[in-house]
């Protein structure tokens, strides 16, 4: 089973004020969380991103000898950033975002520059 959902610096932040968060939520909010995070990033090393930048996410929920566990693939689009750059830039997101460390060593989470 899998759970897909895209993110781009256009989507509205509502999500974050509901206090009845369902699955979908609870992954768009980690989702805002991480695209605030590629933001600090870059804005560290003095890059401005563009408003085209998105995020695409697909959690799965896998199951292997009566366990049950989640993976997560993120794949970062950074339009106008060079690759190694933007390489860079995914991976210190992973480190900034309170999301991603909440969920270091509990779900697999893969990034993808595409």
């Amino acid at each position: 089973m899998a759970i897909t959902a895209q993110l781009t610096a256009a989507t509205d932040s509502w999500i974050l004020s509901s206090l009845n968060l369902t699955p979908q939520r609870k992954i768009f909010s980690g989702l805002l969380c991480y695209m605030g995070a590629l933001e600090l990033a870059a804005s560290k090393k003095h890059i401005k991103l563009q408003p085209e930048v998105a995020v695409d996410a697909e959690i799965n929920l896998n199951g292997e000898g009566g366990n049950f566990f989640l993976a997560s693939k993120l794949n970062v689009s950074l339009p106008g950033v060079d690759r190694e750059v933007a390489e860079a830039l995914i991976q210190d997101a992973h480190g900034i975002c309170p999301y991603s460390k909440a969920v270091r060593g509990n779900i697999a989470v893969e990034t993808k520059l595409v």
